[in-house]
């Protein structure tokens, strides 16, 4: 038997970079995913290895069992349902398991998620032979919470078939893991996280998990269910960027301006409270969803100001900024800044040859776009489908 699972990626509505320094924040879901697809070897497949294949870059790495146990014998004797944190000794062994394989100069930075696939397969399924599939519509190192949805999918997979999924193998279509199940996945998929980021916030495996919206202050992450249906075009500016040097940036222009700072910061805060506020509140009918569409545009256009005068803004940003505002459009970066992705609101009304335009202007500048749902379900499976 086989086993699919899906995880969304998510996007930051408001509060990137002033999270760190005590706002609000708040994040979402997306409608695009990452795919895992588990399959266990069976004896008459005569095959001892565990394979990884990354689909998406024609890429695949594969291992014998047997090495994976002398370098790993500890994860033999970890239980599934108990989340553990890679130890330093384990993480030099897979490091050595990872340089057998090669990996090609232009996609070293693999060797990370790599190193997190070995460390979660290992320790929930011990040592067994299979071939795991990797797809994603997921732009990697562009802000959209990739390798969390990774890590998410993987984890769903590998616990699905475990006594501690608690779900019907014979239904059919997607399905959700109840709360318990949930916390477990989002738990181990936190341990990957760290293996490829080191200290990460938990909040992108969070949202990937759960699904939907959350909004997060000084460590506390609160779930939130959306009343307002919203539609994103989300624009990769392909431009790369080091996130620990714009949050660097920013503490270091909190130092120098502290006063101005610590306003620009309760101003985010706000923005995100009423974002919070608005999102949750019943919608009963089209005028409604209008005026709270258009409030929504306000607090992205303020929050874009808002980080524009931290110094996290780019030349990519401020040009997808000036084309989505000549068709009355608002919209703000997402994530670290200094590159990355762009959130452009699509308004319920606004019409289809308007959005063609706006894509087609923005593709002509090099960038890629894509239309996202915002606050979609978490992270689902699928039994008995095939890779």
């Amino acid at each position: 038997m086989e086993v699919k699972a899906r995880a969304p990626g998510k996007i930051i509505l408001s509060g990137e970079h002033a999270v760190v320094h005590g706002s609000t924040a708040v994040a979402a879901s997306i409608d695009k995913y990452t795919y895992v697809s588990l399959r266990f070897s069976t004896p008459s497949d005569n095959d001892d290895t565990l394979k990884l294949q990354l689909k998406d870059m024609s890429l695949e790495f594969s291992w014998s069992v047997s090495r994976i146990k002398e370098a790993l014998p500890e994860s033999g004797s970890l239980r599934s349902s108990t989340p553990a944190s890679c130890s330093m000794e384990s993480a030099r062994s897979i490091a050595a398991l990872v340089e057998e394989q090669n990996i090609p100069e232009g996609k070293i930075g693999l060797a990370s998620g790599v190193s997190a696939f070995l460390w979660l397969y290992s320790s929930i399924q011990g040592f067994k032979p299979a071939t795991v599939v990797v797809t994603s519509e997921l732009p990697l190192g562009s802000g959209l919470g990739s390798s969390a949805a990774f890590c998410v999918a993987l984890v769903a997979a590998l616990l699905a078939f475990t006594d501690s999924a608690g779900l019907d193998v014979n239904q059919q279509g997607w399905l959700l893991f109840g709360e318990k199940e949930l916390e477990l996945v989002n738990k181990w998929a936190f341990e990957g996280e760290k293996i490829i980021h080191g200290k990460p916030s938990g909040i992108d495996n969070t949202i990937s998990t759960y699904g939907n919206m959350i909004s997060f202050k000084s460590g506390n992450l609160t779930r939130m269910k959306s009343n307002v249906p919203l539609k994103m075009l989300i624009t990769n500016t392909k431009v790369g960027r080091n996130t620990k040097a714009l949050v660097a940036g920013v503490s270091e222009r909190t130092l120098r301006h502290p006063d101005a700072m610590a306003f620009v910061f309760s101003a985010v805060d706000s923005i995100s409270k009423e974002l919070s506020t608005i999102i949750q509140s019943p919608a009963p009918d089209d005028l409604s969803v209008t005026e709270r569409e258009e409030k929504i545009e306000e607090l992205m256009e303020m929050n874009q100001g808002l980080l524009q005068s931290m110094g996290v803004s780019h030349a990519v940003i401020e040009t997808v900024l000036r084309t989505t505002l000549k068709y009355r459009l608002s919209s703000k970066l997402t994530g670290a800044g200094g590159g990355g992705c762009v959130l452009t609101l699509l308004p319920t009304l606004l019409s289809g040859t308007v959005v063609d335009k706006v894509i087609t202007e923005l593709e002509s500048s090099g960038f890629q776009c894509f239309i996202a749902g915002i606050g979609v379900k978490g992270v689902e499976i699928c039994y008995g489908v095939s890779s």
